[in-house]
């Protein structure tokens, strides 16, 4: 298991032990499939129960109807609460974020501090893969990207960059850390005898490549394997910071 999996998994145990805590304080009174009835709705228990929906089906599972099934109410109940399905989705990037900053303080060094927020999104998003896949790309303009934004800016201005360059710079390190956060993530989501097949693929086919047509490639191949997920990503840090 490599360092960011140990994390990412110790992440997910926090976020589930939330989810539980968060569910059994519900009132008693139950719908269907032993739910709380529309009447206890709350923004948290429907983020809770999209976040298990979808990581224990995936992101197609994540429907309106079958929110609104897996809570026992009617759709138009979880509507009351979330205007749209797209707020739902803003939600749960505002969770991973949240897990991504719990414990965070910047560091001394501005850099020290940007690397460690970039290692957090990559711990959250391998935490909880397939709400990763739905939420990486997306803006969540709420309380915990300020927050991390802030951050970041902050940093970059220590780091003597003026307000314009900081503001350029915060959308170049943020994007490319979740672009690689996110790939690992889809990575994550795939069954495991495609996962095992993408990781021989270093080892079989680029290892068979003719060096006549592809020399360059050829030469290289013997060491493509040798990298592994956290090499990738700490590598991608040094080139960016």
């Amino acid at each position: 298991m490599t360092r960011a999996a140990g994390a990412a998994a110790a992440a997910a145990d926090r976020m589930r032990g939330m989810t539980e805590s968060g569910t059994s304080a519900e009132p008693k009174a139950r719908g269907r499939r032993g739910r709380p009835p529309s009447t206890s709705l709350n923004q948290k228990l429907i983020l809770d129960t999209a976040l298990t929906l979808v990581e224990r089906e995936g992101p197609d599972a994540l429907t309106l109807r079958r929110l609104g099934a897996d809570l026992g109410a009617n759709h138009t109940a979880v509507l009351r609460h979330f205007h749209s399905k797209d707020e739902i989705l803003l939600g749960l990037a505002e969770r991973l974020l949240e897990e991504a900053l719990d414990g965070f303080a910047p560091a001394d060094s501005w850099r020290e501090t940007l690397e460690s927020l970039a290692r957090r999104v990559r711990t959250a998003c391998l935490a909880h893969p397939r709400i990763a896949l739905l939420v990486a790309s997306r803006v969540a303009r709420r309380s915990a990207e300020f927050r991390g934004a802030d951050a970041v800016i902050a940093a970059l201005r220590q780091a003597g960059f003026g307000d314009r360059d900081a503001a350029r710079y915060y959308r170049s390190l943020v994007e490319t850390a979740l672009a690689v956060s996110a790939h690992e993530a889809a990575f994550a989501a795939l069954d495991s005898g495609s996962q095992e097949g993408d990781r021989m693929a270093w080892r079989r086919e680029y290892l068979a490549v003719s060096p006549t047509l592809y020399p360059h490639l050829a030469a290289a191949a013997p060491y493509l394997a040798e990298a592994d997920e956290d090499d990738q990503f700490e590598t991608t840090l040094g080139l960016i910071l």
